[in-house]
This record gives structure tokens, C-alpha cells and sequence, in this order.
């Protein structure tokens, strides 16, 4: 069984997360940070309280901004990393079950597995419910990773799930943390998002590339 994360782990976002937070951030009077990279994992409301100076209450404001311009435009800039649909389609040939963990919100996570016609390989798209609630309210909630990975797992009939047959891949911490969360292993992607030395404590392994999977997954699956 193989959880997936999506922006830098399946989807190339090509500066449509990053480009299009700046321009959310200065159609609403705000400057953009350096290192936008940070924003790609987290939820964008938990990054806008941490890197920027825009007030909590019109952080729904540069949210709303920027995922309109994110659906259109944004999403046209997106592609999936090359290799990748092949692994996905081996996996799915091969019988292994397999499911999306994101931190986006669900409903915009399952529009773009559809736009990219990736559907048929996941079970299950489980995502943020709330990508913008302030993280006062505490683990559990469905904007913290482990909830979405449990969630998934919860979808999927695996809880607890075999930590010998079931993995995580992804490009950040988060990824890491809400794989660890559930005993299972988790794969770093190393073409993702990740800031350096993010993914060297954490990851059970790490793939440089996308053809590193075949190799790695391995462990875990017939493949």
C-alpha cells in the first residue's frame, strides 16, 4: 500500500504555488517573503502566519486570491514529474493499492487528480478540511498531517496499517512526521520541495529521482 503526497512528490507545481502566493500576497497590499519554496507542503494558512506579516484576520482575503487565480491559471503551469505516471501505473498493474495524503484542501486535491487523470490509481484523495484554521486547534485536526495520513489509512480499511506492506512518499517533513505518526516508513522525495538537510533525519530512504522508487518500493510491494 502506497500513500502519496502531491505538490513536489507527484505534481510538479512549475511556480504556480510559489508565484502565485506572491502575486496574492501583493494584489492584497502585502510583500512576498523570500524563499516562497516554504509555502509548498504546509497548509498555506499555517505558512502565511509564519512568514509573513499579514494580519490573521485577512489571511482568508490572500487565501481566496490566490487559489482562484491557482485553479485558473496556476494549474496550467502544473506537470506531473516525468517517471512518475509510469510508477504509478506499474503499482496499479501490479495490484497495489494506492492513495493520495495532502495537505491541500480536499476538494481542490480531488479536482486535480482528475484534471491530471491520475484517478484511477488512488482509492482515496484525503486532504485538508481547513486549510486555514490557526494551529491553536491542535493535532487531530484534518489540517495536520498525520489526520490526513490516518484518514487515508482509515479510507483505505488499513488501520492499523502493516508497516511491512505500507509506505509513505513525500518531499517534506510533514510527510515524515505523519508517516511516523502511524508506524509506518516514509520515502523522501528528493526533486521536491524540501529545504536542505530536511529530509536526512525522518525518511526511511531517499530518492533522488523518480527512478529511485522501483528499487525502494520494492520493500514494500510486488513491484
Amino acid at each position: 500500500m502506497v500513500l502519496w503526497d502531491l505538490d513536489g512528490t507527484v505534481l510538479d507545481p512549475a511556480g504556480a504555488i510559489t508565484e502565485g502566493i506572491a502575486e496574492a500576497l501583493w494584489a492584497c497590499g502585502f510583500e512576498a517573503p523570500e524563499n516562497l519554496e516554504r509555502f509548498v507542503g504546509p497548509p498555506i494558512g499555517e505558512s502565511l502566519r509564519r512568514f509573513t506579516d499579514v494580519p490573521e484576520e485577512q489571511i482568508p482575503q490572500v487565501v481566496s486570491v490566490y487559489r482562484s487565480g491557482y485553479l485558473t491559471e496556476g494549474l496550467e503551469r502544473t506537470r506531473i514529474y516525468p517517471g512518475i505516471g509510469e510508477i504509478l501505473q506499474s503499482l496499479h498493474a501490479s495490484g497495489v493499492r494506492q492513495a493520495v495524503a495532502t495537505q491541500k484542501p480536499e476538494h481542490i486535491a480531488v479536482e486535480v487528480v482528475s484534471r491530471f487523470g491520475l484517478g484511477e490509481y488512488f482509492e482515496t484523495v484525503s486532504g485538508a478540511s481547513d486549510d486555514l484554521a490557526p494551529p491553536t486547534s491542535g493535532a487531530g485536526q484534518m489540517h495536520d498531517k498525520p489526520a490526513i495520513v490516518g484518514e487515508a489509512l482509515r479510507r483505505l480499511g488499513a488501520l492499523p496499517p502493516d508497516p511491512a506492506r505500507t509506505v509513505m512518499i513525500g518531499d517534506r517533513s510533514y510527510d515524515a512526521d505523519g508517516a511516523r505518526s502511524h508506524g509506518i516508513d516514509c520515502l523522501g522525495a528528493g526533486w521536491g520541495f524540501a529545504q536542505p538537510g530536511e529530509l536526512d533525519t525522518g525518511c526511511a530512504a531517499l530518492a533522488r529521482e523518480p527512478g529511485d522508487l522501483a528499487h525502494l518500493l520494492s520493500r514494500y510491494t510486488d513491484l
